[in-house]
């Protein structure tokens, strides 16, 4: 195993290029897997509210629920059946099933598709993560993943709200047969891609991946930041709401924008000095920024709480997935995968429910520094990793 904590190229060496033609035809399975998972994701609840009378949200929380499921058991699929397969039975999961909510506009039938896309959602991103890990030479593997995130955030960020915007524009119909085109379209570029990384290898599964420390402890590193970020994400305009009107939105957007550069200067920085080195300062700005931005509401404090929480969630969530890829071997890809995105999701839901809850009874102020102090608790696991990843 290379020195986590050395650079991995030298100022004489030719280093690698990033993109490949291979990799580029992946990135079309990374977009449409973008556009056919969130195009509908705001416009299809408000469908359902208004065909059902109430209880739109079901759709999106039960393909959330099913997404995390997917995703722990990714790793047992692409062993039964393969990479490739794996990522062509989620990209046709995630597109297919939305033509039944045309036929049958009940609840109950989008809730069944919601799981459906949930599943799919999960398949792709956790086969099409390993196969793409694999197509990114391992010398450049933190700022090739910095760019495939780009590829996957920006038509994410895009589709979200025209999903909305093309629903009250032209009907619900467009929306859902755009979703669905677009990855069942993408299912034909999977033939091209190639076969042997983790085909059909020894799959050691989510469990037994929980159980190795080298794996463990990145994950939960993350999965601490993401519990942070579906703080920020849910309660942010409530819990800033002394502060002037337009602060929140522009804290997202802030926090968001610093986010794409922590990733960015991760890849770059982990590439040359070391990933293990960025954990700690990652997990520290974290921090400081869920704290700050509710400390005091003025926009100055709330904005740079914003940047600094960004900035940080960013440089984690590059740095733990880059370290996890790099202590594992090409067969394994798929369980990275798999409880890198798991804690993603999972974190981010934990994150909305617990504020909630906490906010209910003793304020979001409060709830907000509990969670900051649920991520300064992690540098404790940072060091231990340190520790031990030592040579």
């Amino acid at each position: 195993m290379a020195d986590i904590l050395s650079p991995t190229s030298t100022g004489s060496a030719v280093r690698p290029s990033i993109m490949s033609g291979v990799l580029a035809l992946r990135c079309v399975s990374i977009v449409a897997s973008s556009v056919g998972f969130f195009l509908p994701f705001s416009a299809l609840p408000v469908f359902a509210e208004a065909q059902a009378a109430g209880g739109g949200g079901i759709t999106n929380g039960v393909m959330l629920v099913a997404c995390v499921l997917g995703e722990l058991l990714s790793p047992s699929v692409i062993a039964r059946i393969g990479i490739r397969r794996t990522l062509a039975l989620g990209l046709t999961l995630l597109g297919a099933p939305l033509l039944i909510v045309l036929v049958a506009p009940s609840l109950p039938v989008m809730s069944a598709v919601g799981v459906a896309r949930g599943l799919g959602f999960a398949f792709s991103v956790v086969a099409g993560g390993a196969l793409t890990a694999a197509l990114i030479p391992a010398a450049r593997r933190g700022e090739g993943l910095a760019i495939v995130g780009l590829v996957a955030g920006i038509p994410s960020i895009v589709a979200l709200p025209l999903g909305l915007w093309v629903a009250q524009q032209w009907g619900i119909a467009v929306v859902l047969i755009a979703a669905t085109m677009a990855p069942l379209l993408a299912v034909l570029t999977v033939p091209w891609l190639p076969r042997q990384h983790a085909e059909r290898g020894e799959s050691h599964g989510v469990v037994r991946g929980l159980r190795r420390g080298a794996l463990m402890r990145p994950t939960l590193v993350f999965a601490a930041s993401a519990i942070a970020a579906g703080a920020v994400a849910t309660y942010l305009p409530l819990a800033v709401g002394g502060a002037a009107r337009w602060v929140a939105p522009i804290a997202l957007l802030v926090q968001a924008a610093a986010s794409t550069a922590g990733r960015w200067v991760a890849g770059r920085l982990g590439d040359r000095f070391g990933t293990l080195r960025l954990i700690v300062p990652g997990i520290a700005l974290t921090a400081l920024g869920t704290a700050a931005l509710v400390v005091a509401p003025m926009p100055v404090v709330v904005l740079a709480g914003a940047a600094a929480f960004g900035a940080g969630f960013g440089i984690l969530q590059n740095a733990t997935l880059t370290l996890m890829y790099a202590r594992t071997v090409t067969a394994e890809y798929g369980v990275v995968s798999a409880m890198w995105n798991a804690a993603y999701d999972g974190g981010m839901a934990v994150g909305a429910l617990a504020v909630g809850s906490l906010g209910a009874v003793a304020g979001l102020e409060p709830a907000f520094l509990v969670v900051a102090v649920v991520v300064a608790l992690t540098l404790l696991v940072a060091r231990a990793d340190a520790r031990r990843s030592a040579f």
